[in-house]
């Protein structure tokens, strides 16, 4: 016990001083979150944290000043309080091991304390508190994306008004990546092109699943069904044409999330007719549907809400022993990378290897196993999505990724802000309780 002892102190001692005092932040970050989903599954919390619920409009106005003073003394202060308990926990770890520089263990303990007094400030109605300590719950438009490593505005208004049951983190969104609550997929509107084939029946099977409202964009002449549990069940299906995508406009004004998963594979075939169907389907099909989805954010709920997901393939780095499938799925990829510079909604790339299906009739993964995937990662909020059985892709698309971005960053011109694409008699009128439902109706 004393060898176990001894090895424990000096494994501790050779700990930075800087390791400690992040790790104590983190420890009751994660406590306050942990409290927080407590208080959404135990009836006895909720009914103190129901308070902070009770305070905000859509906009993120207060409904009164005095509800907002009530919650801060029934879920504000209980919460810091908790936290400020646990806060003691690494020095009590460190003091009984006789860990050394036990005294930066308390820096979590003094961050919380700022939580603790702001909260009693603005339960006690001193002016400014609120302004200066809860900064994400201000009003006003959003001129930034929901945020994936910090939580901001967008980011938590989505706790408040699109799934209470999700978004729990309080600063950093750690909790919501591991638990798969940093994208509620329940209720929203989900179109997926391709909706035909092998992967894209499979994505509205899983969304489906999750509750979400599915809808399939096919060019297929027979109307899309999913099996579940056995049964067919009919999907609400959309037929449409490549080269028609404006067509789809209206539809899209409904729809929340747009996976864009249709392609084609002419294999080895290098004709001028290949080079260009394989364009026109696999690249500029994407892209204008893209830039019309993009022309539906046109709210604060709808930046918070919208995404597009894009399947742009493993083809971006590796072979995919198809030129003609290669260049065009990396062209689109290119593209999507310059255009989620400045885009007004979340894009996510989807990365995927080789899995079975009529383009790829002798791949690995099954679409069934693939689509999962792609919806765990997501819930996570992965902004590139990869699903793959090659390590290398794992390495490659990051750093290519990286690359590429930097590069556009460095030589194009950035965008004002997310509603630069907007006419001005629209960003006029862009308030979160003036637009809040006309398009979804």
């Amino acid at each position: 016990m004393v060898v176990l002892e001894s090895a424990i102190t000096a494994i501790g001692a050779s700990i930075p001083v800087g390791i400690i005092v992040l790790s104590s932040l983190l420890w009751v970050e994660i406590v306050r979150d942990c409290y927080h989903t407590l208080s959404h599954h135990w009836s006895f919390l909720y009914r103190l944290h129901v308070w902070h619920h009770r305070v905000f409009r859509r906009d993120l106005s207060v409904i009164t000043d005095s509800i907002y003073r009530q919650a801060q003394w029934y879920n504000d202060v209980p919460e810091s309080l908790v936290m400020l308990l646990f806060s003691l926990l690494p020095w009590g770890v460190m003091k009984i091991w006789g860990i050394p520089h036990q005294w930066a263990a308390w820096a979590g303990s003094l961050y919380t304390l700022t939580f603790l007094l702001g909260a009693i400030a603005r339960g006690t109605g001193i002016a400014y508190a609120d302004e200066l300590t809860d900064v994400t719950h201000r009003p006003g438009d959003f001129y930034s994306l929901p945020s994936r490593w910090f939580v901001n505005r967008p980011y938590h208004w989505r706790h408040h008004f699109d799934n209470q049951n999700a978004y729990y983190s309080g600063t950093f969104t750690l909790v919501d990546k591991l638990m798969g609550t940093a994208l509620s997929l329940k209720n929203k509107r989900i179109a997926v092109t391709g909706a035909s084939g092998s992967l894209g029946r499979s994505l509205l099977k899983h969304l489906h699943t999750k509750g979400a409202k599915v809808i399939a964009l096919t060019s297929g002449e027979q109307n899309v069904t999913i099996n579940i549990n056995g049964s067919q069940l009919p999907v609400k299906t959309i037929k449409w044409q490549v080269g028609s995508e404006s067509e789809l406009a209206s539809q899209l004004e409904q729809v929340d999330i747009l996976i864009l998963n249709h392609g084609i594979n002419v294999h080895g075939n290098r004709t001028a007719e290949a080079i260009a169907k394989s364009y026109e389907v696999n690249t500029f099909s994407s892209w204008r549907l893209l830039e019309l989805f993009f022309q539906t954010v046109r709210s604060n709920e709808d930046i918070v809400r919208k995404e597009v997901w894009v399947n742009t393939s493993e083809a971006e780095v590796n072979p995919a022993f198809s030129p003609l499938y290669e260049l065009s799925k990396r062209a689109l990829g290119e593209i999507v990378t310059l255009r989620r510079l400045d885009a007004p909604c979340v894009v996510r790339k989807i990365i995927l290897g080789p899995f079975k299906s009529n383009l790829n009739p002798i791949g690995v993964m099954s679409p069934d196993w693939v689509a999962k995937q792609i919806l765990n990662l997501a819930q996570r909020d992965f902004r590139n999505i990869i699903v793959t059985i090659n390590p290398l892709t794992f390495i490659a698309f990051p750093l290519k990724e990286f690359l590429v971005t930097t590069y556009f960053k460095l030589f194009s011109n950035k965008a004002k802000d997310v509603l630069a694409h907007l006419p001005n008699d629209d960003q006029s009128t862009v308030k979160t309780n003036s637009v809040d439902h006309k398009l979804r109706k």
